[in-house]
């Protein structure tokens, strides 16, 4: 019996010694696993030297350098329009005919009132040689004293009066002629001629429509003729980006009615007031037109087709370039906490952090050094769409993290262990 329990005690034992142990061993895993370092997978690139060309990207439409926009400049019933969308005009060449007949009994009233003003004008000139021949007449017997100084007044008044009336009848002449000049100018107006040579990229109305127009307002759009031999990319361009732009700068122009071809263009014009959308609101959009002049004339380009422009604002060859996402941003918190110690180091850190606003993030990319992600603050220039140049803080050869976009961005800091796995492809996500 005796030889029973002793077995049951050293059974208990046992079973309670391995759990104790068992205890002890995910107590040692918590721990030491706990203090496991983290190795962040990257991808890395070497730096080296090449050329860079700053590229600034822009969309917009394609459009003539030169079209006419044709309005009616008189109001009327169109009764003539001998072209149609599409056909190739002269300059000179009849493009609308608007009925005239309204302007035609305008113009002759203007010549009637013409010739009457003439012969008010003669028969007023033939009172004033009468009364000039009296008052001439009147002075005589004046001077011989046969007549008092007030019948001459009196005549000398009807005098003037005569020729104030020559000279009233005079100025309706030149006004009924104004208005005869003025009623043949909008009679031409009822045949509008195309203004420069091209083809008629779009028309609006049709015979049998009517138009207005004045000459104080523009009128009713009737056509477009556009010199479609030279053609122009009108493009947006940031307002932070178009300093960058200069008068002549080559552009590359993709268009997308012709896939995979790029046209090459210059800048000619760059406005100088900007274009706002949204104006007051959280998506405001402030962007200035440039205009790049297409040099390919092999291609028959279509006013209003969409295009994209990558122009080609700098260039610098044989310079230090690194991949664009490798260069990424860290605030100076460390440099702050470094400054010093002490009363000294505790004014110097007090100092800064009143200054904390005013402080720019570091500019910095991780080289790879015995294992290890050490950061290293840069200073860049120019980039392409690729690689940016970087004058300062790197060498020719150093490797450096391109990838991960949230190894990058997020997970490296200095001295974070890596490990270099460049078979494996990252992807950048803006969402992590």
């Amino acid at each position: 019996m005796a030889t029973t329990n002793k077995k049951k005690n050293r059974k208990k034992i046992y079973i309670f010694s391995g759990i104790g142990i068992l205890v002890l061993v995910l107590i040692a895993v918590v721990i030491f696993g706990g203090k496991k370092e983290n190795i962040v997978t990257v991808q890395t690139e070497k730096v080296k030297r090449m050329t860079i060309t700053q590229v600034v990207e822009a969309t917009g439409k394609i459009d003539p350098q030169t079209q006419v926009k044709i309005n009616a400049e008189v109001s009327g019933e169109i009764i003539d329009i001998p072209v149609k969308e599409g056909d190739r005009v002269k300059r000179g060449q009849l493009l609308v005919r608007i009925k005239p007949d309204t302007y035609i009994a305008d113009k002759e009233q203007a010549v009637a009132n013409v010739n009457r003003s003439k012969s008010f004008l003669q028969q007023r000139e033939a009172d004033f040689r009468k009364i000039e021949s009296e008052y001439k007449r009147q002075q005589t017997l004046f001077q011989k004293g046969l007549i008092s100084e007030s019948d001459l007044e009196s005549i000398k008044n009807s005098f003037e009066v005569a020729k104030s009336n020559v000279d009233a009848a005079r100025y309706d002449i030149e006004n009924s002629e104004a208005m005869l000049s003025r009623t043949k100018e909008n009679l031409n107006k009822t045949s509008i001629y195309s203004a420069i040579d091209g083809v008629v990229s779009q028309l609006l109305l049709k015979q049998g429509e009517r138009v207005s127009g004045s000459s104080f307002m523009q009128g009713t759009e009737i056509m477009t003729v556009s010199n479609l031999s030279v053609m122009e990319a009108r493009v947006q361009v940031n307002e932070n980006d178009v300093v960058l732009i200069s008068l002549n700068d080559t552009a590359r122009v993709e268009v997308d009615a012709y896939p995979n071809r790029t046209f090459t263009a210059v800048v000619y014009q760059i406005a100088n007031t900007a274009l706002t959308r949204a104006a007051g609101t959280q998506e405001e959009v402030t962007n200035f037109e440039v205009r790049l002049l297409l040099l390919d004339k092999s291609v028959e380009f279509r006013p209003g087709m969409s295009c994209s422009a990558k122009i080609e604002t700098e260039t610098k060859r044989d310079v230090l370039a690194v991949p664009l996402q490798s260069v990424t941003t860290r605030d100076q918190k460390e440099k702050r906490a470094e400054e010093g110690s002490g009363d000294e180091g505790e004014a110097a850190a007090a100092d800064a952090e009143k200054k904390k606003d005013k402080l720019k993030p570091d500019e910095v990319v991780f080289a790879i050094e015995t294992g290890f992600a050490r950061k290293k603050i840069v200073k860049t220039g120019i980039s392409s769409d690729q690689y940016i140049e970087v004058i300062d803080g790197v060498k020719e050869g150093l490797e450096i993290v391109k990838g991960s976009y949230r190894a990058i961005s997020r997970e490296l800091e200095d001295s974070t262990r890596v490990r270099v796995d460049n078979d494996k492809k990252f992807v950048k996500k803006d969402n992590e």
